[in-house]
């Protein structure tokens, strides 16, 4: 299982990963295997760990005050999830972490990168990269749900996330774009009859 995030950390950095970084990252990283439905975290506990998605997939979400879900998060495999403030910052998140199929994760502490970020530049680099790409990706939503018609919201997650349409349920999608299951069939409908 270590070998896949191995591979990933060497794509997404400028040198390769040493031997000795290899064997750092197989012992600081944990083996977790979720069945269907089974939580990584839930709300009010504090994030514990961020971890790579090796097979499976998962979802980041809460539930508003009237028990509506609102996904803020997808990940398959080669994904990262987990509460990055709670992970951070040490507070009770406002997310539950699931899994949408059987799931097998690799997990590390934050004590455990932050002793990794010192013994291993490759790691320090992809963890750069990842949360540049975080950032860019926030950015895009949060631009996208403030500017956007669903139609248009729809087209960019599309475009994006390609692997998703067909991976996920309908109304998962949905709650993920801020619109509802019934929208989301009239904006597909009307998409398959413009091609």
């Amino acid at each position: 299982m270590h070998q896949k995030l191995i591979t990933y950390i060497n794509e997404h950095t400028s040198s390769p990963l040493t031997n000795e970084e290899m064997q750092l990252i197989e012992t600081s990283f944990q083996v977790k295997k979720l069945r269907k439905r089974q939580y990584l975290l839930q709300e009010g506990e504090i994030c514990k760990y961020l971890a790579f998605i090796v097979k499976g997939a998962m979802r980041q979400y809460n539930i508003d005050g009237n028990g509506s879900e609102h996904i803020v998060n997808f990940g398959i495999e080669n994904w990262w999830i987990g509460d990055r403030e709670s992970y951070t910052m040490l507070t009770p998140s406002a997310y539950n972490i699931d899994a949408l199929e059987e799931t097998e994760l690799l997990t590390i502490t934050r004590t455990e990168i932050l002793k990794l970020q010192n013994k291993s530049p490759a790691l320090i680099e992809m963890l750069r990269l990842l949360d540049e790409k975080n950032a860019i990706a926030t950015q895009r939503r949060l631009s996208s749900n403030i500017s956007y018609t669903a139609e248009k919201r729809y087209a960019e997650f599309e475009r994006c996330y390609p692997q998703f349409i067909q991976r996920f349920p309908q109304h998962l999608i949905a709650s993920y774009l801020g619109i509802t299951k019934s929208s989301l069939s009239r904006i597909r409908a009307n998409a398959f009859k413009g091609k």
